[in-house]
């Protein structure tokens, strides 16, 4: 009676691709991929008035690619379209869009098709914060965390990825956050609003693996508190280890990551091997340390940006 051999194969196979894959991530850890071109990509960021979207407006501004900026807020979004067209970019397209509103997000979707053309990048940046424990936060508060921190990806997905499966070609980037990989003390309607967003684009990106659409990239993006004023009075309990972030330092991480196609981007290093013991240490280690790192009064002395006056 012949012996079946199908299982011996495939165990021998996935065994090959298994040390294949390792060492292709060890080679690219020391020596890093040639970073993709982007002139001419039509990126399109969320958020784009001020902070992170503004910094990452100007660096793609760097690398001639063509720019379309959303905000809700008309005057921030205008004064990063002056500050890209003085860093040199040449087609640079602003909108006013409220990313809490689903059909908003459709309608400025078709004028952009329209008038720009398909959106080959697209950066989920926008976000907002309130700050509040769970049990002071207005039920409107709440929900509007969800609608631009979480929301706001589904419906822009659904606007943009189309032309990038037809294309065969695009960049899907879900701007999350740490507050997206554990939870902090007082930050509940956040972290739950930014573990959305995290679990959706790696859904995203596991379909479009799924069915062979290779052209479609993603890059998933989960930062610490960055000084971009979304989290002043934030502290951390270990600056060392894990500092409040330079916005810059940031946005040059994010970028490089996009460029050379990282399909994760945790800031700093230092939340990879924190995920890693979050995965097995006991509960009661875990919140020790969480209270070492300072997660559990990160947010004692919040205040937030000051609003214009």
């Amino acid at each position: 009676m012949a012996l079946n051999l199908k299982p011996a194969k495939k165990v021998l196979f996935y065994l090959g691709k298994t040390l294949f894959y390792v060492l292709e991530t060890t080679i690219f850890a020391v020596i890093p991929k040639q970073p993709k071109n982007v002139a001419g990509e039509i990126v399109l960021i969320t958020g784009s008035g001020s902070g992170l979207g503004r910094l990452l407006a100007l660096k793609f501004a760097s690398l001639a690619s063509v720019l379309v900026l959303w905000d809700i807020n008309k005057e921030g979004n205008e004064e990063t379209l002056k500050m890209v067209q003085e860093a040199g970019a040449t087609r640079v397209y602003a909108y006013t869009c409220d990313c809490s509103q689903r059909e908003e997000i459709y309608r400025v979707a078709d004028k952009v098709k329209k008038e720009v053309g398909d959106v080959s990048i697209l950066i989920n940046n926008a976000g907002i914060v309130t700050g509040k424990s769970f049990l002071d936060c207005p039920d409107e508060l709440i929900e509007k965390s969800f609608d631009v921190n979480f929301k706001a990806h589904i419906w822009t997905y659904k606007a943009f990825l189309p032309a990038m499966i037809a294309n065969d070609h695009g960049h899907l980037v879900c701007i999350s956050s740490a507050a997206g990989l554990v939870g902090i003390n007082g930050l509940a309607d956040y972290c739950a609003s930014k573990f959305a967003a995290f679990g959706f684009a790696e859904s995203v990106f596991l379909e479009t693996f799924a069915k062979k659409q290779k052209g479609i990239k993603t890059t998933i993006v989960c930062p610490f508190f960055i000084k971009t004023g979304m989290f002043d009075g934030c502290t951390t309990g270990c600056p060392l280890l894990l500092p409040i972030l330079e916005p810059e330092y940031t946005v040059r991480k994010i970028v490089d990551a996009i460029l050379q196609e990282r399909t994760y981007l945790y800031v700093p290093k230092v939340l990879y091997f924190l995920m890693f013991l979050k995965s097995f240490l006991p509960i009661k280690l875990a919140t020790l340390l969480a209270k070492i790192f300072g997660v559990l009064n990160a947010m004692d002395g919040f205040h937030g940006k000051k609003k214009k006056q």
